[in-house]
């Protein structure tokens, strides 16, 4: 067995590319019965919106369908989704929140 000296040893520094991780987009989705302040206290409270981007978002969400809550990496996106899917249940509403692939 021989024993290399440290300036013997030759270090290959290989590049590793490294890619962010994918991001996903929060969707909530319309239905006819979750009141629309619900709706603007659950993007308070669980995206951090003020009171007028609260609102914009609500009334996307009222006129188109749907409407973008935030992008985040998969582990936060799916977070929040349990997080808002399981608060609106404790509070006896249908509305339904989705992530996908940004």
């Amino acid at each position: 067995m021989s024993i290399s000296k440290p300036e013997d040893v030759l270090f290959m520094q290989k590049k590793v590319e490294q890619k962010p991780p994918p991001l996903y987009k929060i969707l909530l989705l319309n239905d006819d019965f979750t009141p629309m302040d619900f709706v603007i206290e659950v993007l308070k409270e669980f995206f951090s919106m003020n009171q007028e981007q609260a609102t914009r978002i609500m009334l996307k969400v009222h006129h188109e369908g749907v409407g973008v809550c935030g992008i985040f990496p998969e582990d936060i996106a799916s977070t929040k989704v349990k997080q808002v899917v399981e608060f609106a249940r404790i509070n006896q509403h249908p509305l339904r929140c989705v992530m996908e692939e940004n």
